[in-house]
């Protein structure tokens, strides 16, 4: 087996050895916090507290926000870490933080995952919707959800520690950085190529066939009425993908550099130790960004609403609240009365007799 030394030659760099990286880290960082905590407690406080009936669309939207939220209130952490050049806050805390993270992580994509075969059942299997909206059920396959992303997340416990770096950060000469480590090639290869993998190559291919399914679909004028909805997911699932897409490009170059000979491997792992403090400060971002779209997507109840209208904008997004709104105007319209339709009869038989007669 090999040892660490293999894995780290010299180790003359870590995440936050470059300066630039770690400045503009700490800005995106806390921004993301003043907008992503209060957003995101707002939208839990909108599902729970201001609607009555909540839909499957709902549930998974508040699972969603529980997930960004959680993530947020972990930003201050990293925010020092970034800004001192140096982990302060011991092993324990390491692995924790790093484990959450994680979990956050395939948390998000799980959820959006399962908002895209929500839409796709409700346009490829309408009949069936109803079975598979049964909130039981909903239930059940949420909890299996977070189950998978405790699961999953546990090589952020196992391949993390704290180390003493040499070079010595803001805050003293000699740091502490917070790292993964490997004993082996294979472990390394094996945690960030599983993590790419499963948290974004299996769910994403799953979304992109599901909604090329559904936007097909949605040219036909039966399914018009369910665009602006489906509009949002999609644009919660875009902003999803381009935000932590340049996080997995990282994850595949530090293994294709672990797979490489020590000429190409020093180069790509100072690509990757450079980059991989903007690249996750973009990923927080896309926790952040949820409660920002659904503002704008929700700025037309603002005035009839007031602070109802992200409630508001929930109802709307059931994919089966359209079918709803169609029956409710039809049963409204303006039918034909008894008397009508008798009075048009016998217009008509008089008219035939006059036809015969003449």
């Amino acid at each position: 087996m090999e040892n660490n030394e293999t894995i780290f030659p010299e180790e003359k760099e870590s995440i936050v050895s470059n300066e630039a990286s770690t400045i503009i880290g700490t800005l995106i960082l806390t921004l993301v916090f003043l907008i992503g905590v209060p957003g995101n407690l707002f939208i839990i406080w909108s599902i729970l507290f201001r609607i009555r009936k909540r839909s499957v669309t709902c549930l998974l939207i508040l699972n969603l926000a529980v997930a960004d939220g959680t993530l947020m209130l972990l930003t201050p952490f990293f925010i020092v870490y970034l800004a001192l050049q140096d982990w302060v806050f011991g092993i324990v805390l390491c692995k924790t933080l790093f484990y959450l993270c994680c979990m956050n992580m395939y948390a998000s994509i799980f959820v959006i995952t399962l908002l895209s075969l929500d839409r796709l059942a409700a346009v490829a299997w309408p009949h069936k919707v109803p079975i598979l909206r049964k909130k039981g059920l909903v239930i059940k396959v949420l909890v299996i959800l977070w189950m998978m992303t405790l699961a999953f997340a546990i090589p952020a416990v196992v391949y993390r520690t704290i180390r003493s770096d040499p070079e010595g950060g803001r805050a003293r000469e000699n740091r502490t950085v917070c790292l993964a480590f490997h004993q082996s090639r294979g472990h390394e290869v094996f945690q960030y190529g599983f993590e790419t993998f499963f948290g974004f190559v299996v769910p994403f291919s799953v979304i992109v066939g599901s909604y090329g399914y559904i936007l097909r679909h949605l040219r036909s004028s039966k399914f018009q009425r369910r665009i602006r909805s489906e509009k949002l997911i999609l644009a919660i699932i875009v902003m999803f993908g381009v935000l932590w897409l340049p996080y997995h490009v990282v994850n595949l170059i530090q293994v294709v550099a672990v797979l490489s000979p020590n000429d190409l491997q020093s180069r790509l792992d100072h690509v990757w130790k450079s980059c991989r403090a903007v690249t996750s400060a973009l990923a927080f971002i896309s926790s952040c960004m949820n409660p920002v779209l659904y503002t704008f997507a929700g700025k037309g109840y603002m005035k009839t609403a007031g602070l109802n209208f992200m409630a508001k904008l929930f109802e709307g997004t059931s994919p089966d609240s359209a079918e709803k709104k169609a029956h409710q105007a039809k049963d409204q319209s303006p039918q034909p009365s008894k008397e009508r339709i008798c009075q048009e009869s016998v217009e008509l038989q008089r008219s035939k007799g006059t036809s015969t007669v003449g």
